[in-house]
């Protein structure tokens, strides 16, 4: 009965909703394709669910293929969430909406309908704000962030943004270097600097 308003609620709600938004739907995955980015919205069940009770999470991700391109990957056209440059739960995107949804028979659909897609609107308004792979690196190295390092710095010195690429390197040390692991950061982007021949300056 729950897993049958799981379904309905895709079909009749999400889908219809999203479908407005230019996704397509594949399984429990949407996609919406621009020049250089492929969008996925992907709904994840949890592998404790009962007959009492369905929870789901709403996962988001972003495929660039130039960031798939620096690691000489192959370009995908129908990329998992897993598989996204750019990654987060819709409770990371939007702080109306929980990382968790529960269906259990008390549930209210409409009022559940009415959180979700107030939710995902959120996450298409964060979507039209990243319009390339330059914009999944800012948003990663403003962090800044260990995740989509190297691609980040590849990015940043072959347009000869080398500004924002030590910004990004003395972020990171401040924040890492303290670590044991940070050495094999370090030696990983001093090899990427090298390749540009550009200075590698952490302090």
């Amino acid at each position: 009965m729950l897993q049958e308003l799981f379904n309905d609620m895709i079909n009749q709600d999400v889908k219809p909703f999203l479908s407005n938004q230019g996704f397509t739907k594949k399984s429990l995955n949407f996609y919406k394709m621009s020049d250089s980015l492929i969008y996925i919205i992907n709904f994840q069940k949890s592998s404790g669910n009962t007959t009492d009770n369905v929870m789901f999470y709403v996962n988001c991700g972003i495929y660039a293929a130039e960031l798939a391109q620096i690691k000489s990957r192959e370009i995908l056209t129908a990329p998992k969430e897993s598989e996204c440059h750019f990654r987060a739960r819709i409770g990371e995107i939007t702080e109306t909406v929980p990382d968790r949804f529960s269906i259990s028979p008390d549930t209210n659909r409409e009022d559940l309908k009415r959180i979700l897609l107030g939710g995902l609107a959120e996450v298409i308004h964060f979507y039209e704000t990243m319009t390339s792979a330059r914009s999944i690196v800012d948003y990663y190295t403003s962090g800044p962030f260990l995740h989509l390092g190297e691609e980040s710095f590849h990015l940043l010195l072959q347009s000869n943004d080398v500004t924002a690429a030590n910004h990004y390197l003395k972020a990171l040390h401040k924040k890492h270097g303290s670590e044991k692991r940070w050495i094999i950061f370090e030696n990983k982007y001093k090899a990427i600097f090298n390749k540009y021949r550009v200075e590698f300056a952490p302090l």
